[in-house]
């Protein structure tokens, strides 16, 4: 229930940014970022700014919050962990985006697999696992990472992945 009929922190329609609506109306795959490996306290966080370079080297490339936990994680292993979700996993897109209460933290929201990129989703479709390169960059208000990817893993393929869209979470089918 809430006492109010549109989101209480949008900007009215003229202060908006063009870029960020724009941004909005082109549906993006959600996935979790991890890091952190052996004994040190995993970060994680939702992801839909991301782009797959396959080649020789194949790059992983995408956007996070550079005053996320993950940022700080990223730069202390170089190593990064990505978990594809599905519609099923829209709380823990959620939570891991920090829009969501998680007791505990978001980790304790789901099984996990420890890697030596970082924790993935134990019942992901698809994940995999990359190392940084070159050290993270501004990028607008984000900060822009690339990473050669040294590992894929691919199970049965969802029959229902999430998508972002618009600023909600929902299915591609």
């Amino acid at each position: 229930m809430t006492i109010h009929s549109e989101h209480p922190f949008l900007p009215p329609e003229g202060e908006r940014s063009p870029v960020r609506r724009f941004r909005g109306r082109l549906p993006a795959p959600v996935t979790v970022w991890t890091s952190g490996t052996g004994d040190a306290k995993p970060a994680g966080l939702t992801v839909s700014s991301l782009l797959i370079s396959d080649g020789d080297p194949s790059e992983l490339i995408g956007l996070i919050d550079p005053d996320s936990d993950l940022a700080d994680a990223i730069a202390r292993h170089g190593t990064i962990a990505v978990s594809l979700l599905n519609r099923s996993d829209h709380a823990l897109a959620e939570a891991f985006a920090g829009t969501a209460p998680a007791p505990g933290g978001p980790f304790r929201l789901a099984s996990w697999t420890a890697t030596d990129w970082g924790p993935v989703l134990t019942a992901t479709s698809a994940w995999l696992g990359a190392r940084v390169q070159d050290q993270p960059a501004p990028a607008g208000w984000a900060l822009l990472v690339r990473a050669v990817i040294e590992r894929v893993e691919l199970s049965q393929p969802s029959e229902d992945p999430l998508a972002h869209l618009r600023g909600r979470y929902g299915s591609v089918s």
